[in-house]
């Protein structure tokens, strides 16, 4: 009988403490969740200003939160000038970056939207007055390119693709077609492009055999069907520095020619 009331007992007991340490368990838990409506971000990483030193010089600093690139980066000239900024959010470029000359001035502006180039580029002369705008489309140049002297007039006056065709596509089945710039520039590179006449995707562009600024593609009889029109694109780099792209479409008198 004592044997059976010290079992009993010592049933109670161990019960009673495994109700209170679960008990307690509990209140723990519900005193540590968060409420539905709150965003707990993790510290995932070093949050503050890191400078990055070429040397014994200062080259670039860039203001992270938690291990991302969050807000302003710079970049130095060796003699401690500002030579670029550009604005993080996120970790990804936005807003417009900078370049500076290295006497203080802007001389390029860049707009960014996620971390893609996407807008008009402006160039400054280091009096402030505007030099060029170039204007791009997610991340891709278009055709169009100004340019302003330093007295703030309009440039123009820049010459075009001239195209000359020798067809003998009924003799020989042979149809060439010659590429040269209206000014006689030496300087110029051609391409064939197969891209939107919109923005200029080096990605979708093959080089054409230029000599002394002319570019020749021959084409030739086949028995396949084939596009009778060919898309053209012209490099040259303007007095001010920039790249100057011209689009031109050819329309061929054949639909066979490869």
């Amino acid at each position: 009988m004592k044997i059976f009331t010290y079992s009993l007992s010592y049933f109670v007991i161990v019960c009673f403490l495994i109700g209170c340490n679960q008990s307690v368990r509990s209140k723990k838990n519900e005193t540590i969740a968060p409420a539905a409506d709150t965003i707990i971000v993790p510290d995932t990483g070093y949050t503050g200003i890191k400078q990055y030193k070429s040397g014994i010089y200062i080259i670039k600093e860039v203001t992270f939160k938690n291990g991302v690139r969050e807000g302003l980066m710079k970049t130095f000239y060796q003699n401690g000038k500002l030579r670029q900024t550009f604005w993080y959010q996120n970790g990804l470029r936005e807003d417009s970056s900078k370049w500076f000359y290295e006497s203080g001035e802007v001389f390029r502006s860049t707009p960014y939207r996620h971390d893609t180039v996407e807008g008009i580029q402006k160039q400054y002369y280091r009096n402030g007055k505007l030099k060029a705008k170039l204007n791009y489309k997610k991340g891709l140049r278009t055709f169009s390119l100004e340019e302003y002297s330093s007295d703030g007039k309009l440039v123009s006056g820049y010459p075009s693709i001239e195209v000359t065709i020798s067809d003998r596509y009924h003799e020989k089945g042979t149809l060439d077609i010659s590429l040269s710039m209206s000014d006689k520039s030496t300087k110029v590179k051609f391409y064939r492009y197969e891209g939107s006449p919109e923005v200029y995707d080096t990605v979708l562009c093959k080089k054409i055999n230029t000599t002394n600024g002319i570019g020749i593609i021959k084409k030739k009889k086949t028995e396949v069907p084939t596009s009778n029109t060919i898309g053209i694109v012209s490099e040259m780099i303007t007095n001010f520095g920039n790249n100057y792209l011209i689009y031109k479409k050819i329309d061929l008198p054949y639909n066979d020619l490869k």
